[in-house]
């Protein structure tokens, strides 16, 4: 068997029979021309919902231009050169012209914003990107709250939005699962109420408690394990909370039900967030494209959403916390097996602020396109831990697909400890074990491969405003001492990806070692 094929192989018996089955039923259906829409018969009149103040969107349109991914681009001055289609920076860009956040950046108005919602239906029948489950569910939500918070009620509008919400309802993605399904049940809710349509509302609530009670983990975490993402899914809890909470149409057990993960998941993402709001940018993360942890605590307190305290355990995390330094380490494992879409071959991956500043870092997140750089970022070597004989932990490839993934074999952890092993690369016969031992102003990373013929590099990417200096098995940082058991040390530059599409000179430590390496940061 080819390695292509063992590589297939290893990446779809992972699947779940559902997604197997709706993979194979949606490219049937669409052979055969199955048209998922239906033209609505007659007015649709909707009352606005009642919503509590929302969280507002960054900035991305003003006077024809549009900046998504920290790339922008003019169509015209007049909105009807608007190409919804435009995709020259590529899908997720797209993605983003067509959710519409826009409409919820403080400074557009109702004018403009019905003006882009019209412009957009009279092109419809055009779109393509657009009208894909995803980017409806976003924008269904969208409109709806605009709509709402202006009290309108546009003939047309309503009916092309419940048009697609027919599309949206017959292509749920139950060919992915995960975060993609959930967005499809936030929507669904909405438009549920919006529209007062049973169907809709049973759909959700049934999608809701079934995914919440699997993507929601024990500590609060959802299961993806992207900090950035866990942000983006509270937000969507607290939306619908706030949605059952002001519109009396339906009252069943659902929004307890809702509160309960909403506290959850707050107090996760308060023990994952660093003192200064920053987030680890572990797996798919990166910044300025969920709300900040500030924002949701914010918008959750006025919802009454109180987080629930609860230690870090399933999600694989781990939180040490002094005077001097926060550390947050990876022990667990990538995530879902049969949706690690997001996740990176980062396993015993850590983070480092020390009074409140970045030092050690993640690689960061800048493109979700297929291509070198991508594989790059989800790559071993691009995260603080060991690649060994220039293999990765897990065999990340094709943008969002894992075949081969570590798994923690063991793991050991106490108030200033945690140890554990992955079998990442078993194929070669190696396992390999991380241990942290912490005190108030030190850490200590013992790394053990268990085997002496093999070439293994550990890696520590610094924040760009960190400068070290190497002297034999000695590290400077300002006044941070690392000593390690080795002194095959280099220090090489890598590109720090902060945001989508922007990447910075930084530095990165590599040191060679055998079979054990044990060293020591003195703050």
């Amino acid at each position: 068997m080819s390695n292509t094929m063992v590589r297939l192989f290893n990446t779809v018996r992972y699947l779940k029979p559902v997604q197997v089955y709706y993979r194979i039923f949606y490219a049937l259906r669409k052979k055969i021309g199955f048209s998922s829409s239906q033209k609505t018969s007659g007015v649709r009149t909707c009352e606005g919902l009642k919503l509590l103040t929302l969280v507002y969107n960054y900035t991305s349109y003003a006077n024809g231009k549009f900046v998504f991914l920290n790339k922008e681009h003019f169509f015209g001055k007049e909105i009807k050169e608007i190409d919804w289609n435009f995709n020259d920076y590529g899908k997720l860009w797209t993605y983003n012209l067509t959710y519409f956040d826009f409409l919820h950046q403080e400074n557009i108005s109702k004018e403009t914003g019905l003006q882009l919602i019209h412009d957009f239906i009279n092109k419809i029948d055009t779109i393509q990107d657009g009208l894909e489950p995803f980017p409806i569910s976003l924008r269904g939500i969208n409109w709806i709250k605009f709509l709402s918070k202006y009290q309108l009620d546009d003939r047309k509008i309503n009916e092309s939005l419940y048009e697609q919400y027919q599309m949206l309802f017959n292509n749920l993605e139950y060919h992915l699962l995960g975060n993609h399904l959930l967005e499809n049940a936030f929507a669904l809710l909405y438009g549920a109420y919006y529209f007062k349509e049973e169907a809709f509302y049973r759909k959700a609530r049934k999608l809701l408690v079934d995914e919440l009670k699997e993507q929601v983990l024990n500590d609060g975490a959802h299961f993806e394990l992207s900090p950035m993402y866990h942000q983006i899914m509270l937000l969507r809890i607290l939306e619908c909370i706030n949605l059952l909470q002001h519109n009396q149409w339906k009252k069943d057990e659902l929004l307890p039900y809702l509160i309960v993960k909403a506290e959850l998941m707050l107090g996760w993402l308060d023990n994952m967030t660093f003192n200064n709001g920053d987030i680890p940018l572990f797996n798919d993360s990166t910044n300025k494209i969920a709300p900040t942890t500030d924002e949701l605590k914010k918008y959750a307190s006025e919802l009454g959403i109180v987080k629930k305290e609860n230690a870090l355990s399933d999600s694989g995390y781990r939180k040490f916390v002094t005077d001097s330094y926060e550390l947050i380490v990876d022990v667990g494992n990538i995530g879902p097996d049969y949706i690690p879409g997001h996740a990176h071959s980062d396993t015993f991956n850590f983070e480092l602020y020390i009074k409140g500043v970045p030092v050690i870092v993640d690689t960061g997140l800048s493109t979700y396109e297929t291509n070198v750089r991508r594989t790059l970022e989800r790559s071993t070597q691009s995260h603080n831990t060991v690649m060994v004989n220039e293999t990765n932990q897990s065999e990340v490839w094709g943008g969002f697909r894992v075949a081969k993934r570590a798994k923690i074999i063991d793991i050991k952890d106490g108030k200033n400890f945690v140890e554990a092993t992955h079998d990442g690369y078993k194929n070669i016969g190696i396992l390999h074990t991380r241990k942290f031992l912490t005190s108030e102003d030190k850490i200590v990373i013992e790394d053990i491969v268990s085997t002496e013929d093999i070439k293994a590099i550990a890696y520590i990417h610094l924040h760009p405003d960190i400068k070290p200096v190497v002297d034999g098995a000695v590290v400077h940082i300002d006044d941070i001492i690392i000593t390690m058991n080795s002194d095959a040390i280099e220090i090489k530059e890598y590109m720090y990806a902060p945001e989508f599409n922007k990447l910075i000179p930084a530095k990165v430590i590599e040191i060679k070692f055998s079979k054990n390496l044990k060293m020591e940061l003195t703050l």
